[in-house]
């Protein structure tokens, strides 16, 4: 895929993480698509009041995926993400099968995608991944800027994720 569209799919995440934003929740949006088409989407939810960690964008988009009755080559889906998916949500891709990542801003505290797949089990060990990171990074930085500039919500404020992204600059 090109950059265009790459950037095409991640405005489409990046719509799903400023509704997750205007929700008051952590701002991070999912795309999954295959063959030029949009076959599921997530944005992150309970991450403030009774917050929790298994409702991350990627994996309500990947529930969304698997509960739908369509045939698609799992191989051959791109997973697009406001955020580099953490080590949890990269895992449970891998492991469904899916083996193209596209994120816009890094998670300088948990991200996943530098996992060594060729240092783990055989699980991990073959598996080919591509992954392209920084696709319109300063349109996510800023939504995590944002966020984590209000102090309407307590989730991850005093983080290293919280304090490396206040520090960058557009």
């Amino acid at each position: 895929m090109t950059i265009i569209q790459h950037e095409k799919y991640m405005e489409m995440a990046l719509s799903q993480a400023r509704e997750a934003l205007t929700a008051g929740e952590f701002p991070v949006g999912c795309v999954i698509e295959y063959n030029g088409e949009v076959i599921a989407t997530g944005r992150r939810s309970n991450s403030c009041g009774r917050a929790n960690e298994i409702d991350h964008a990627e994996i309500l988009a990947l529930r969304a995926l698997l509960a739908g009755d369509r045939k698609f080559d799992i191989s051959r889906v791109t997973v697009y993400s406001t955020m580099e998916p953490c080590l949890m949500c990269y895992a449970t891709m891998l492991v469904n099968g899916i083996r193209r990542f596209v994120f816009s801003y890094e998670d300088a505290m948990g991200g996943g995608t530098n996992l060594p797949l060729a240092m783990l089990s055989p699980l991990y060990r073959g598996m080919s991944v591509t992954i392209v990171g920084e696709v319109l990074r300063n349109e996510s930085l800023m939504l995590f800027k944002e966020f984590f500039s209000s102090p309407n919500c307590e989730y991850l404020q005093s983080s290293l994720l919280a304090t490396y992204t206040l520090s960058q600059q557009l």
